[in-house]
């Protein structure tokens, strides 16, 4: 075991999905790669969540897109992370191919706007392209 590794706590990771519903009502940063979910969670330490969407690619590539977050995660929440709050990592479609040390840069800077109690305006969602409910031929 390095020293590193011993000087930080253990992170506990988000199992329950009440856990990523309730970190949907708290701060959301989004980058080109990924949304920060961040909440605070009633002194239970510092926790994470990571959830890769089907429509981001087959299960290679949502495996792939979520240890690349898990990395970033480890590397960057003990020294920069929120203390008692809960932070989730959606993936988006640009986040496989990105840069990882861009992301990381990223993670950084959406992890110090929640800090700020910054998140991204919300105006609510643009919709989708194309029509949902058109008529059908």
């Amino acid at each position: 075991m390095t020293q590193a590794a011993s000087t930080n706590p253990p992170m506990k990771t988000l199992t329950k999905r009440a856990d990523f519903l309730a970190a949907n009502s708290g701060i959301r940063n989004a980058r080109a790669g990924f949304v920060l979910l961040t909440r605070p969670n009633d002194g239970q330490g510092m926790r994470f969540g990571i959830t890769v969407t089907k429509k981001i690619g087959n299960a290679v590539v949502r495996n792939r897109m979520k240890r690349r977050f898990r990395e970033l995660l480890r590397a960057a929440l003990p020294a920069q992370g929120l203390a008692d709050h809960d932070h989730v990592l959606i993936g988006r479609a640009g986040g496989v191919e990105r840069d990882f040390h861009l992301m990381a840069d990223e993670l950084a800077k959406a992890v110090e706007r929640a800090r700020e109690g910054r998140g991204d305006p919300s105006g609510g969602r643009r919709p989708r392209k194309g029509s949902r409910g058109g008529q059908r031929k």
